[in-house]
């Protein structure tokens, strides 16, 4: 039997000291690199093992780990669990698409976080003193992230069920009375999620730099100097133990639970800002807090009245006597909707009699003015924001039609202007992509680009080997057009100025009669490159070889030989790889002069080479007059100087200078003494 030697020396791990050199982190990466491998190895020399024995064993004794070849089976059963435990602990990351990975490049990875995760990876913790203990692992929230909004969902609910009940069930006796076990149970439910919000808020990660900050100690210490700390622990104050003296029926001791409002408000906003109707939202979160103004206004009406009397004058709330005025729905209902008269200020409720009757109706109708004039305002501003982009599209289409009138434009001719018009706001491509990304850095705009346009991008072939950079700068130049059926996009002879990429629709090459059709080009199909290029030696030159018509409506990207061009001027390189592509295609074609290609430079090319060296020029002559000009403005002054100093030598003789220059000595004398 074949023998199995799997002893190797490995340091102990107290031998192993955490250094924060370099040095160290490579020395530590290897030998996790080694021990891998020596792993490796093992499962080699396994292997070996059962090919040795399985030529040994027969059939008969392979069911069983015992008898001659029970060590290949023993062997072949360790590297079926190895494998079983590499697939399921080490899952293959999933790979990431080409063309982001080159705009993103690789990911940046900090000496910090490399050391932590080596320190995490060996279970030590470097301290002063030189004693190595485990590193605390402690979990951070990003405010950022789902998990946090997920939080936000979660406490929202107590609190705004606290908001809502505890008034209702201090005013309505009824409410509380009859369900008493229902709200101790959701009561203490808030409760618990309320001390869970406060251990959230110790774990929740705040910017420092630019960086997540993940120490324990500056969290809790961030945590407890804001107001906020201050506020949830009153709102946890234990208040409702004073149900032990006053009884169940007091849930007004229970107000101090209103203080977590601010969860209630951060929770608004950020569904504000991730909401895709963000007007939508704006509106009924207005209309809910108009909705919880009127409703604590109501409970209040009625703690009032129950103060004063019921039925005692025509103001209050009627007798609760009465059947019909004793029901808890006609209690409620009936508040609420003199509620909702008094702070709309339509009125038509009953005058008050009494000082403080006559009080609260004024501050009722102060809140109903300043409600009135809330609701207006946010929701003109609010439907006006809604309509915004429809009344600017339409501007466009009015003026469109007043100019056409004004030429007398055919009928023909303006009927496909205002379809493609309505073509364009149908499909909503009335945006414009550079207005609504131009606060962005480049970088996340190429980034954006690539994502909304990568499935068209990725059968350019024209992008497919490109540089990252390259890609950055011909993404940020393309300009999206839309072409209505039956509309040339090039024609046989006309002057190349600009390549298309087709993102949707159908463009067919037609015939010089423009009905007969050779091919249909679809979607990721472009065409132009080659009369852009300036190619030497093409027959063509310049000019379009073909005739482009759009088949129905056409949305393609444009991006012109001025674009091209500038961007290739920092890429030689890729400008040489797409020549060469652009000579194979019209060497395939019969379409380049192979001896004027040879012939060498062409006269065009030395005509933008001086173009671009005139222009170079011209800022240095720019840059010489300005240089000539401030050299001239301080000649002047000192000019100006020395004939003031001559003036004055002249009247005062040259005694003066010297007892003024020993005078101007002095204080710095002073000073230094």
């Amino acid at each position: 039997m074949a023998k199995i030697n799997t002893q190797h020396s490995y340091p102990g791990m107290h031998r192993l000291s955490v250094r924060t050199t370099d040095e160290d982190i490579e020395r530590i990466e290897n030998g996790c690199i080694r021990i891998h491998s020596l792993c490796e190895d093992a499962s080699s020399e396994l292997q070996r093992v059962i090919s040795v024995e399985g030529r040994h064993v027969s059939e008969s004794q392979t069911s069983s780990f015992t008898g001659r070849g029970a060590m290949a089976r023993l062997s072949r059963f360790v590297i079926s669990v190895r494998s079983w435990a590499t697939r399921h602990m080490h899952h293959e990351d999933q790979r990431p698409d080409s063309f982001l990975e080159r705009i993103r490049g690789p990911e940046l990875i900090e000496v910090s976080s490399r050391q932590s995760n080596i320190r995490s990876f060996l279970g030590i913790r470097e301290h002063p003193g030189g004693v190595n203990r485990k590193k605390k692992e402690i979990f951070v929230i990003d405010p950022s992230s789902n998990i946090y909004y997920n939080w936000l969902t979660i406490i929202a609910a107590p609190v705004f069920y606290n908001w809502c009940m505890l008034v209702c069930r201090a005013c309505f006796d009824e409410l509380q009375v009859d369900h008493v076990k229902l709200w101790l149970f959701l009561d203490y439910i808030s409760d618990v999620i309320y001390v869970l919000d406060m251990f959230v808020r110790f774990r929740t990660g705040f910017l420092e730099q630019g960086l997540l900050v993940q120490d324990e100690k500056k969290l809790r210490d961030h945590y407890t100097k804001t107001l906020q700390f201050k506020l949830d622990v009153l709102s946890l104050l234990p208040t409702d133990l004073a149900y032990l003296k006053l009884g169940l029926n007091y849930p007004e001791l229970r107000f101090n639970r209103l203080l977590r409002i601010s969860r209630l408000f951060e929770f608004f906003d950020r569904t504000e800002t991730r909401t895709n109707y963000p007007n939508m939202f704006r509106i009924g979160n207005l209309v809910l807090y108009i909705l919880i103004i009127i409703h604590w206004n109501a409970c209040i009406y009625f703690a009032i009245s129950k103060l004063i009397g019921f039925g005692t004058d025509s103001w209050v709330y009627p007798n609760v006597s009465i059947p019909e005025y004793g029901r808890l729905s006609r209690k409620y209902i009936y508040s609420l909707y003199w509620s909702t008269l008094t702070l709309t200020t339509i009125g038509e409720t009953p005058p008050p009699v009494k000082d403080e009757e006559y009080l609260f109706v004024v501050i009722d109708f102060l809140v109903g003015v300043l409600i009135f004039a809330t609701i207006v305002g946010n929701v003109g501003s609010m439907i006006s924001n809604m309509n915004a982009s429809r009344a600017e599209f339409q501007a466009k289409v009015d003026s469109i039609k007043q100019y056409m009138h004004f030429r007398k434009v055919t009928k023909d001719l303006e009927a496909r202007v205002i379809k493609w018009f309505d073509y364009l706001w149908t499909n909503k491509k009335t945006v414009d992509e550079k207005e609504v990304l131009k606060n962005l850095p480049d970088k996340l705009k190429a980034e954006i680009a690539i994502n909304v346009h990568l499935d068209t991008l990725k059968k350019v072939r024209i992008f497919q080997d490109c540089e990252a950079g390259l890609l950055i700068e011909l993404v940020l130049k393309l300009k999206p057009t839309v072409f209505s059926p039956g509309d040339y996009i090039c024609k046989k002879g006309d002057i190349g100025r600009e390549m298309y990429i087709i993102k949707e629709g159908k463009l067919a090459v037609v015939a010089d009669d423009g009905i007969t059709q050779f091919v249909v080009l679809s979607d990721g199909s472009y065409f132009g490159e080659i009369s852009i290029l300036n190619i030497k030696g093409s027959k063509s030159g310049n000019r379009r070889t073909a005739n482009i018509r759009s088949i129905g409506y056409s949305d393609l990207f444009c991006l012109s030989k001025d674009d091209l061009m500038e961007a290739l001027t920092e890429y030689p390189e890729a400008k040489k790889a797409l020549e060469e592509k652009g000579r194979q295609i019209l060497m395939k074609d019969n379409l380049i002069d192979e001896e004027a290609a040879k012939a060498g430079a062409d006269p065009k090319d030395l005509e933008e080479k001086i173009e671009r060296l005139e222009t170079a020029l011209d800022t240095l002559q720019t840059r010489f007059a300005r240089l000539l000009a401030e050299y001239t403005s301080s000649q002047q002054k000192v000019k100006q100087r020395l004939a003031s100093v001559e003036t004055r030598v002249k009247k005062y003789g040259s005694g003066t200078l010297s007892t003024g220059e020993t005078e101007a000595e002095k204080p710095e004398e002073e000073k230094k003494q």
